[in-house]
């Protein structure tokens, strides 16, 4: 298997609601809701940096399309990071968030490590890091 991921998949309650908050709260480009001519099919995906895609599914047919049973929401499992240019755009980006309906989970503040960083959550708990990180700066 070669190290790399090309799509990241999460689990939602209601896609409409994920939609709304990834599309029109953060800003992730989509075509919006797609499959909903077959049964349990219904996905929306976003494009992001570098070919990699993001895609919202409701749990129900995650666990379904699995062939397992679905389990409660756990927001420790993973984290998403979301690594920033300079201090100041993650506070920026927490604030979007925020005002995007997440969930302020750890206000953006000075970490152990040297860098500056908070928590949200989604809206079906999954847990975000904004992070302005010296030693992994994004390209641009």
């Amino acid at each position: 298997m070669k190290a790399r991921i090309s799509v990241i998949t999460l689990g939602v309650d209601n896609l409409e609601t994920s939609l709304e908050f990834y599309r029109n709260g953060l800003g992730f480009p989509t075509e919006g809701i797609i499959g909903k001519e077959f049964e349990h099919g219904a996905v929306a995906f976003f494009d992001l940096r570098n070919g990699l895609k993001f895609a919202i599914f409701e749990r129900s047919n995650i666990a379904r399309d699995a062939g397992i049973a679905q389990t409660r929401r756990s927001p420790t499992e993973f984290t998403i990071g979301h690594n920033v240019t300079i201090e100041a755009e993650v506070d920026a980006v927490m604030a979007q968030a925020i005002s995007a309906g997440a969930r302020l989970v750890k206000p953006a503040q000075k970490t152990f490590w040297g860098g500056y960083a908070g928590y949200f959550q989604d809206p079906d708990d999954h847990l975000w890091e904004v992070v302005f990180n010296p030693a992994f700066l994004p390209e641009d």
